[in-house]
């Protein structure tokens, strides 16, 4: 059977390819290389902390052995194990003195049943950054080709928030906001009564706190505010490919999805340039196949998407399928994270917070924007919440007994924690390369990521920390501590620019709909097709980049073109 297209990857970027596509009556194969999961019946969030094996952790051995990389990821437990790779099953390479923690999920739904559902628009200096600095190559589409689609995204997956009037973080079509607690509102009027031009805003996610009617179609409920989010959520209150697009994509009857489908290259042909279809290696059984289509959409997320592009080699494409600008797993970067400032808030001992809010506030970037930067381009945001202690922090307090646990039945003090977020510049020598000798279980090259951080960025990461200080020496905070940059890449979870876009078929790899300069019939929709970062969480970019992109394609069919 010949498809009208396959989409390579059933997380956020390929959930809404295929559904876009269904939607406009193209008959559409779905290929995951992980296994199938069920919404609801293999989510784990209907456990309580007795029924956790161990109360969630996973033993330091297991964890040494077979997740020395998933684990440094914040929601790795024995709650959500099963929905990270084993690292001892999928092995790559990195130089010795550049780390790179490449966490992944490869299951139906990818990473989209484990993200941090935190969901900005980029804007117009965004898309502007590259052509007005330098660094990069000027982003083929502005803001203002991305407005109506952001639109679109937002009203199907449902994001809460509120309209701030931001230019540098345009407003969108929002369900009711999370409300802030006392004690962020009253930080929120501290940060910008000493900073004038910060705004502390709540955070904008992905969680139903109104469902529409077109979200209750498809069973999807309010937010609980139970925060366990990590272990799927069977109310589908938050979005992910397996509440939401697939559902919708499955329900036109044009959709067919296969599981344990390993990628291993596109097949193109050629005499007309064009791809046929892909190759694929069963993961259980390791027999190869072939699939056919008219037209490819490779959502596969970033270094997934490289290197099947990179392993598509044929004797008119060396270097990979659409490489002719050797931009193919270049220009690799990830969002500066796990910096930052936490501390003890003062006051407010009378009140404690109700319930468990998936969310927090957020400070839009203000370096570069509103206020100078000390010797760098670009800039960044801050994450964070302020939120009463729980039992929990029993577990690094001294004591034993009865007196421990009378402390402990008390609510501990509200805490703040500022996480920033910054962008990292496109640089063609951080890249991911696949090994002429060494291959994985299933045959497939393994590959090789060299990714470092360049003077931008280091700089970046010194005015991270003491504007994350000065914030809270200013709101009173005490036993104040700065977090160090753990040194390497990756744990932003936010790879992006393998198969770049940009105006010039030499210098990147897709144009302006995502489409192959080289091969007009397939497609990029993941991160790998960014061509800078913003330093925004980057999803709802993708989601509305691949609808964009399936509508585009969807109409090149149509019409002939493609």
């Amino acid at each position: 059977m010949t498809f009208d297209a396959i989409v390579v990857g059933s997380g956020m970027s390929g959930g809404w390819a295929a559904k876009e596509l269904a939607e406009r009556g193209l008959k559409v194969l779905v290929l995951e290389r992980g296994k199938s999961l069920e919404h609801g019946a293999d989510y784990t969030d209907g456990l309580s902390p007795w029924e956790l094996h161990q109360y969630g952790m996973v033993s330091e051995n297991e964890a040494d052995a077979e997740y020395p990389v998933q684990s440094q990821c914040y929601a790795f437990s024995a709650a959500t194990k099963h929905l990270w790779v084993k690292d001892s099953d999928h092995p790559y390479t990195t130089p010795p003195d550049r780390p790179f923690l490449w966490i992944r999920g490869y299951h139906l739904g990818g990473r989209s049943i484990m993200w941090a559902r935190q969901s900005y628009r980029m804007s117009e200096m965004d898309f502007e950054a590259n052509k007005k600095d330098g660094h990069g190559v000027d982003w083929p589409i502005r803001y203002a080709d991305m407005a109506s689609w952001y639109d679109h995204v937002e009203t199907f997956a449902g994001i809460s928030g509120e309209a701030n009037g931001l230019d540098h973080l345009p407003d969108g079509k929002f369900l009711p906001p999370m409300a802030l607690t006392p004690p962020e509102a009253e930080f929120g009027r501290k940060v910008e009564a000493a900073f004038p031009t910060r705004r502390l805003i709540t955070g904008r996610c992905a969680h139903l706190t109104a469902p529409t009617k077109e979200h209750e179609e498809l069973g999807r409920s309010a937010c609980q505010y139970r925060s366990l989010c990590e272990r799927g959520c069977s109310f589908g209150a938050y979005f992910s490919s397996l509440s939401a697009t697939l559902p919708a994509a499955q329900r036109t009857k044009n959709v067919t999805i296969v599981t344990d489908a390993i990628v291993h290259s596109v097949v193109q042909d050629p005499k007309t340039g064009k791809a046929t279809g892909v190759r694929v290696i069963d993961r259980n059984t390791k027999a190869g196949r072939t699939y056919d289509a008219r037209m490819v959409f490779l959502c596969a997320s970033t270094l997934g998407t490289a290197q099947v592009m990179l392993n598509s080699r044929s004797a008119e494409d060396p270097r990979g399928i659409a490489n002719r600008s050797d931009q193919v797993g270049r220009n690799l970067i990830d969002h500066l994270s796990g910096l930052g400032a936490s501390g003890i808030y003062p006051g407010h001992a009378d009140i404690y917070h109700r319930g468990r809010r998936p969310n927090g506030f957020y400070i839009p970037r203000y370096r570069n924007v509103t206020e100078p930067a000390d010797g760098y381009v670009r800039g960044y945001g801050f994450q964070g919440r302020i939120l009463r202690d729980g039992w929990q922090r029993g577990m690094s307090e001294a004591g034993v007994g009865a007196d421990l646990k009378a402390r402990l039945r008390k609510p501990g003090p509200w805490r703040v924690s500022l996480s920033g977020f910054g962008e990292m510049l496109p640089r063609p020598e951080n890249r991911i390369t696949l090994s002429e000798t060494n291959t994985d279980k299933w045959g497939i090259p393994v590959p090789h990521i060299d990714v470092s951080l360049g003077p931008n960025e280091h700089a970046m990461i010194a005015q991270v920390g003491s504007d994350a200080r000065a914030m809270l020496e200013l709101a009173g905070c005490t036993d104040i501590e700065v977090r160090k940059h753990y040194g390497g890449v990756g744990l932003g979870i936010h790879e992006m620019g393998t198969a770049r876009m940009g105006h010039d078929p030499n210098t990147s790899v897709v144009n302006r709909y995502n489409q192959a300069h080289d091969v007009p019939n397939l497609f990029v929709t993941d991160g790998a097709s960014m061509s800078s970062s913003g330093c925004q969480n980057p999803s709802l970019t993708y989601m509305a980049l691949s609808a964009r992109a399936a509508h585009h394609a969807a109409a090149f069919l149509k019409e002939g073109k493609i």
